[in-house]
């Protein structure tokens, strides 16, 4: 039997709507979780997801998204896989379980139940480009540095 080591799941959490400065962000965040040979979660819709996830793709990655609707055909079309769950935002605890660790990037009061939720199931959450504070998420200023801080906390917590 082949036994190969399975990837690492990080979730990039952020708003829907998130224009201008911060898709650049989101799109190198993607990129980096690509190159480091991880998969990346999202919540398949608009704004940091697709920019995360086409970030993804065109470093030759994988990316799933759990959607809040019933329809695939609204994922966006950077996906990988996408995954209808008809659950609205309680799929955010989807995201939450599913992610072996968190990076926010930007968004508003969604990302923030994402991570709350996260650091309750003691995972790492680390923020990048975000405007509010919560305790428990380790704030950074690079996507690089955003990337590289979650996977040494996924691997301290023995993922």
């Amino acid at each position: 039997m082949i036994s190969r080591t399975p990837p690492v799941y990080i979730a990039v959490i952020g708003g829907s709507k998130a224009t201008g400065g911060i898709l650049p962000v989101a799109w190198q965040v993607g990129q980096e979780i690509a190159r480091r040979g991880a998969v990346l979660l999202c919540g398949g819709l608009g704004g940091v997801m697709s920019t995360a996830a086409r970030g993804a793709q065109e470093a030759g990655g994988v990316s799933i998204g759990i959607l809040p609707g019933p329809d695939r055909q609204d994922a966006n079309p950077y996906l990988t896989y996408s995954l209808p769950t008809n659950l609205g935002h309680a799929r955010n605890v989807l995201i939450a379980h599913s992610a072996d660790g968190l990076i926010a990037v930007d968004g508003e009061y969604g990302t923030i139940s994402e991570a709350a939720i996260a650091l309750k199931l003691g995972k790492p959450v680390v923020g990048l480009s975000v405007t509010w504070r919560l305790e428990g998420v380790t704030m950074v200023t690079t996507s690089q540095e955003a990337v590289d801080l979650i996977l040494q906390r996924i691997k301290k917590c023995g993922v």
